[in-house]
């Protein structure tokens, strides 16, 4: 099951009591997380990751006219960062993820919203992403951050049971396409699985090249070897091959670990250690309409 950890190595999840938590996630083999301008991205990932959120606390955004302004805290600083570590420079504003998956309806991990007073305290703002090098993060559009609505249903079983938040935003998206989910076709070990999200609050990474590792039907979750962190709670998990929505990434093994003084991403082999818990499709699509 997930560690939650409260030595600031991971990326701190917003609670209702004020408590900061963090959720546990590693690297498996190389590091495959991605900018949105990579070459190495499949292009239809780039366009899937449109329908992507990153989750960032309402008292955290300033308005600044059309825009709102981020806190620049960067990776280094609220990891305690080794200086060779991948994206140590990048703002890490948010601390959970979640996806489009009606016009009007986001979906992320239950632990990420646990009731309706914490997700009155949330933004979900889309396009939070070097779509090019060197872009300014800092702020972001208006137009690109949504509230919550209301929660449509939630649920936060103890141990490595079903997680997830199906959220009704404060207004319907229409200038991107709600993300589709797998809904009939058994997924299958051994299968390829793309994540998009946030990892640690960064700006979005598509991180490719996993597999599923078990899929035990009597389970809530299948498990696979995805590089994911902290942050990327909520993410969408899709099938390589067809681009569907195969599940939600909600738990993992443990992000960094120190080397001296600093910390650095705790790595895996690709066959080595727990793998990441995907909450399945099946678990919540009863409260999404079908598209």
């Amino acid at each position: 099951m997930a560690k939650f950890l409260g030595l600031g190595l991971v990326a701190l999840l917003f609670a209702q009591s004020g408590q900061l938590m963090a959720e546990a996630r590693v690297i498996y083999g190389e590091d495959d997380r991605r900018d949105l301008f990579d070459s190495d991205n499949d292009p239809k990932m780039v366009t899937l990751a449109r329908s992507t959120s990153i989750l960032v606390k309402k008292s955290d955004l300033t308005p600044e006219g059309s825009r709102f302004k981020l806190p620049t805290e960067t990776f280094g600083e609220a990891m305690n960062l080794c200086d060779d570590e991948p994206f140590f420079e990048q703002p890490t504003p948010g601390f959970c993820s979640g996806f489009l998956v009606g016009e009007d309806l986001l979906v992320t991990a239950g632990h990420c919203i646990r009731d309706a007073e914490m997700c009155a305290g949330v933004n979900f703002v889309f396009d939070f992403g070097y779509d090019q090098q060197g872009k300014d993060l800092t702020t972001v559009d208006a137009a690109d951050v949504y509230s919550c609505k209301s929660i449509v249903s939630q649920t936060l079983e103890g141990g490595q049971g079903n997680d997830y938040a199906v959220i009704k935003l404060d207004r319907a998206v229409t200038d991107r396409e709600p993300l589709k989910l797998n809904r009939s076709r058994a997924l299958k070990v051994g299968d390829g699985v793309t994540v998009i999200g946030h990892p640690s609050g960064l700006p979005t990474k598509i991180t490719s090249k996993a597999k599923v590792r078990t899929n035990d039907a009597a389970k809530p979750y299948f498990v696979a070897n995805l590089d994911t962190y902290g942050g990327n709670s909520g993410s969408a998990v899709f099938n390589t091959t067809t681009g569907e929505v195969e599940g939600i990434l909600v738990r993992g093994e443990t992000d960094f670990t120190y080397r001296g003084s600093c910390t650095i991403s705790n790595r895996c082999t690709e066959t080595g250690c727990r793998g990441e818990d995907v909450t399945r499709v099946n678990s919540f699509a009863r409260h999404i309409p079908t598209l």
